[in-house]
């Protein structure tokens, strides 16, 4: 019995062992399941928070969406808006084109209505110019008597010269030889009643003869240095000779630029092929001939001066020659000498004889030949140092002017420094009835404070143009008996 109730407490003990033991993992299930429904709960508050910015996101994608379509709609309706205006602009392209035709056929009729009025303009020019030329053989035939005087005091000067001149010890020039001479003037004296100055073509062509000495002449090491630069504008034809007429003097101390205007007749490859004979050149367009003088000039350094066109040519010596005048008359600011006219093949064709230098006639009438022209750094910039731009044919008597008010002292050497060329294309012949006037109006009316008429310009040149004619005999009377400079 005992031991019956011993077991059946074990029974008990064990079983309140267990219950106690499931109460204890039913506290930790308790536990484990409160801890759960925390997450469930904690998960379940995110989840809502996701719900509802998910149902706010929604919301938001359905009110763009609607705007969407709005879009959708408005750019449906732009692009059927482009559609007409495109259609449009086409119509009105089609129209602008027969337009264009339309206007490229009125610029072809007007082209060749300025075409026509250009060559009656040039056959009035030379019209013009014929009636000028021979009004002033008219106005020179009045004065004949006058001029008759000259020569028969030419002709006395020759009579009463010695039977014969002493050169060097020798005897050279016999007296029948002058009175030849005299003779043969006094044949000649009614071509020499019209000055030459302004007149281009005064004979045919002839083969230029220059005196021996010319070529000669050399200059020292220590001469100064020389600036010449040498505008150009489509002037393949002669530019090669003009700079081989300055550079083959040999002239110890040269500086010499070439400033082409962009031309596109095969100057350039002229240039290419002379760049060695040269201390520069460059080819960019210009507001013309002005305008590339101050260019080149501006990258010169010489004492002396001057430019040269690119269709003329200096004579052989110059250079020398005129460095010495200036080194042995330091007092003297520009100088220029006589011209010889030339053709297109370097022919002969005519001279101009300068008389001694008149400041007074250069308020008037500019008669210095510009490719003769030399002058000191020190007038250049004293006179404002830069041609006038304005200017496209008058500007050399410009700066001659400007020279003068500036104080500037001139000489006119007794010697052919420079030849003029004379063709067709050239500037000068096709510039002075468009431009020319009206710039040789500017200057007298500066030099003078008004525009002179025509008679009173001639008026005022008449004494100059005497002297001129005088000079002009005296060389042909030197030429004739071989003392010609």
């Amino acid at each position: 019995m005992a031991e019956r109730n011993h077991a059946v407490w074990r029974v008990i003990e064990a079983r309140d062992a267990g219950i106690a033991r499931l109460r204890g993992v039913e506290q930790a299930l308790q536990a484990n399941l409160v801890e759960k429904e925390g997450v469930i709960g904690k998960l379940t508050a995110d989840l809502l928070d996701k719900d509802a910015a998910l149902r706010k996101l929604t919301a938001d994608l359905a009110g763009k969406e609607s705007a969407l379509g709005d879009l959708t709609a408005d750019l449906a309706s732009k692009e059927s808006a482009l559609g007409d205006l495109t259609s449009d602009l086409e119509g009105k392209d089609e129209a602008l084109r027969k337009l264009t035709l339309d206007l490229e056929d009125k610029e072809s009729s007007l082209h060749s209505l300025r075409e026509d009025s250009t060559e009656k303009d040039a056959a009035i020019r030379e019209l013009k110019t014929a009636l000028d030329e021979k009004a002033d053989i008219k106005r020179f035939n009045t004065t004949l008597e006058e001029k008759e005087a000259i020569i028969r005091e030419q002709v006395r000067a020759l009579q009463a010269y010695r039977a014969t001149f002493i050169m060097a010890g020798w005897i050279v020039v016999p007296l029948n030889h002058a009175i030849l001479a005299a003779r043969s003037f006094a044949r000649g004296t009614a071509s020499a009643l019209v000055p030459r100055l302004g007149v281009l073509y005064q004979h045919p062509p002839l083969e230029m003869r220059l005196p021996e000495r010319y070529a000669r002449a050399t200059a020292a090491a220590d001469s100064p240095k020389i600036s010449i630069v040498t505008p150009s504008f489509k002037q393949a034809a002669f530019i090669e000779r003009t700079i081989r007429s300055v550079v083959e003097q040999g002239y110890p101390n040269l500086e010499y630029y070439v400033q082409d205007g962009g031309s596109d007749d095969g100057t350039v490859d002229v240039l290419e092929r002379c760049e060695k004979l040269m201390t520069g050149w460059e080819s960019r367009p210009d507001r013309g001939q002005a305008q590339a003088i101050n260019r080149a000039f501006a990258r010169t350094h010489g004492q002396i001066m001057a430019y040269l066109n690119s269709d003329d040519i200096l004579l052989p010596g110059t250079l020398a020659y005129v460095a010495e005048f200036f080194a042995r008359h330091p007092d003297v600011d520009v100088v220029y000498g006589n011209r010889i006219v030339i053709d297109e093949q370097d022919k002969q064709i005519g001279r101009w004889i300068l008389p001694g230098h008149d400041d007074k006639v250069l308020s008037w009438a500019d008669f210095v030949p510009q490719e003769t022209l030399f002058w000191r750094r020190r007038i250049w910039e004293k006179s404002g140092g830069r041609m006038d731009e304005s200017f496209q044919f008058a500007l050399d008597w410009d700066l001659l002017v400007r020279f003068r008010d500036a104080g500037a002292r001139f000489a006119r050497l007794p010697r052919f420094l420079g030849g003029f060329r004379v063709h067709a294309q050239q500037k000068t012949t096709a510039s002075i009835a468009v431009t020319g006037f009206e710039e040789m109006n500017r200057i007298r009316q500066r030099a003078l404070g008004r525009v002179p008429t025509s008679v009173e310009v001639r008026k005022a040149v008449a004494p100059y143009l005497m002297k001129h004619m005088a000079a002009d005999l005296q060389w042909k009377l030197a030429a004739r008996l071989g003392l010609q400079s």
